[in-house]
């Protein structure tokens, strides 16, 4: 019984962090100080509850990534949707490939997710922290070339604690995008990304699991799967009237109570 609470908890976690500009990783690394499973099983697991918010931007944004009828996949504007993702989508498996497993052995602690968080929410507080004039609000009105810094932007949150989304969502407010369009080209953009990454950490993990470990899969999946959703409509409500500046401030009073903790550790 108490693993399945611990999926629960952990599956709200992810579900209510991946999507915000304030670091599920940096917030399953601080959970996992206190609530975890083995070491190879907790690999496993944070692979599903990823799986599980990710089909939940593909059940919301359905109906801007796939074609209403399937005979409109071939028109341009559908295939060039997907191409900018593509081309956003690049840089991550380049260096994703290269440097994944050294960032993974040597900046997996509480210290870098402090200070990520931390500037990251600096960051967010300094460039959104006023109305700006936008250069685009549609992926259709973005070139190649900005979805390609976009993705190179996204490339910062291979260190723990600064957000996928954070990364994202900056990159595209300082490259001229509306603040609806930063939110969803980081949800379009998190589709391959995360789904990747969750293919290529399966590719190296050889667990074997029993019932009760799909049980808790399963529980981890789906929890995370409705809370992403509810997070997702959130999100996209809250950017109508609001900045992101809240998420910073929340960051930087998340990395202080962190400092503080291991300063009295």
């Amino acid at each position: 019984m108490w693993d399945i609470i611990k999926a629960i908890i952990l599956g709200i976690v992810e579900g209510l962090t991946e999507f915000l500009p304030v670091s599920s990783t940096g917030h399953l690394i601080l959970v996992n100080q206190w609530i975890t499973f083995s070491e190879e099983f907790t690999v496993l697991f944070d692979i599903f509850i990823q799986i599980g918010a990710i089909l939940a931007v593909v059940v919301y944004f359905r109906k801007d990534i796939f074609p209403e009828k399937l005979k409109n996949i071939t028109e341009k504007s559908y295939i060039q949707f997907w191409l900018k993702i593509i081309t956003a989508f690049l840089p991550a498996v380049v260096l994703g490939l290269l440097f994944a497993d050294f960032i993974e052995k040597e900046l997996f602690n509480p210290v870098t997710v402090s200070i990520s968080l931390f500037i990251g929410g600096l960051l967010l507080i300094f460039l959104d922290r006023k109305e700006r004039a936008f250069k685009f609000t549609s992926v259709k009105e973005m070139s190649f070339k900005i979805a390609l810094f976009i993705g190179l932007f996204q490339c910062l949150a291979m260190i723990p604690g600064t957000s996928r989304s954070a990364a994202t969502i900056i990159g595209a407010l300082l490259l001229g995008a509306s603040r609806k369009l930063a939110a969803e080209f980081s949800f379009y953009l998190a589709i391959p990304t995360i789904f990747g990454a969750s293919v290529y950490s399966l590719m190296k993990t050889s667990i074997s699991f029993n019932n009760h470990d799909i049980i808790i899969l399963a529980v981890g999946f789906l929890v995370s799967f409705l809370v992403a959703i509810v997070v997702i409509k959130f999100l996209m409500n809250f950017i109508k009237k609001h900045s992101f500046v809240v998420f910073g401030y929340y960051r930087i009073i998340l990395a202080s109570i962190m400092f503080l903790w291991l300063i009295l550790k």
